[in-house]
């Protein structure tokens, strides 16, 4: 049996053979999957089937943790759109992304909340289902610029929200 990028048979199984033009084989987009791997299911928790990567490691820092994981969501996003995502999945993929940003950035849980959600594992099984199904359309530029400012903007209001409530904070602690 074949085996993906996080080593689990069971979920994605066998590509077959009438699907040999698929993505995962493409030399070209090959690195999109082990970025993803590596950002998201990189190391397994000894003794279990628990798997997580960089990304929530590098989120236990508030804020500037966030940019590198934000960094590497979007080149992702924008790559699978340059080789054929067609809108919905683009959509789609944003949407795992700015989910994993918001939530991400809520203290305590959204560290919890990194550790389990994987947006990058999500959208390559995202793209590798379009690509499989025949649905993939060549060149998304159109939505990568929309892509761009949807994901900073997002980023943005939780830089602002962290800040506000930081700032909240200390004006109570210190009264200033």
């Amino acid at each position: 049996m074949a085996m993906n990028y996080a080593g689990d048979e069971a979920e994605f199984g066998r590509i077959p053979p009438r699907h040999a033009h698929s993505y995962v084989r493409d030399d070209k987009l090959r690195w999109v999957e082990q970025l993803a791997r590596l950002m998201d299911s990189q190391f397994q928790l000894p003794g279990t089937k628990f798997r997580f990567g960089w990304d929530p490691i590098l989120n236990l820092f508030p804020v500037v943790g966030g940019l590198p994981s934000l960094f590497v969501s979007s080149l992702l996003i924008m790559t699978m759109m340059r080789h054929g995502a067609s809108g919905e999945v683009a959509v789609r993929m944003v949407a795992n992304v700015a989910l994993d940003a918001i939530v991400g950035a809520i203290p305590i849980v959204g560290q919890l909340f990194d550790f389990a959600f994987k947006a990058n594992d999500r959208n390559v099984r995202l793209l590798r289902a379009h690509y499989n199904e025949g649905k993939y359309q060549g060149s998304g530029k159109g939505m990568i610029a929309l892509l761009i400012l949807g994901v900073f903007a997002i980023f943005g209001a939780v830089a602002w929200a962290t800040w506000t409530l930081l700032a909240a904070i200390v004006s109570l602690i210190f009264g200033a």
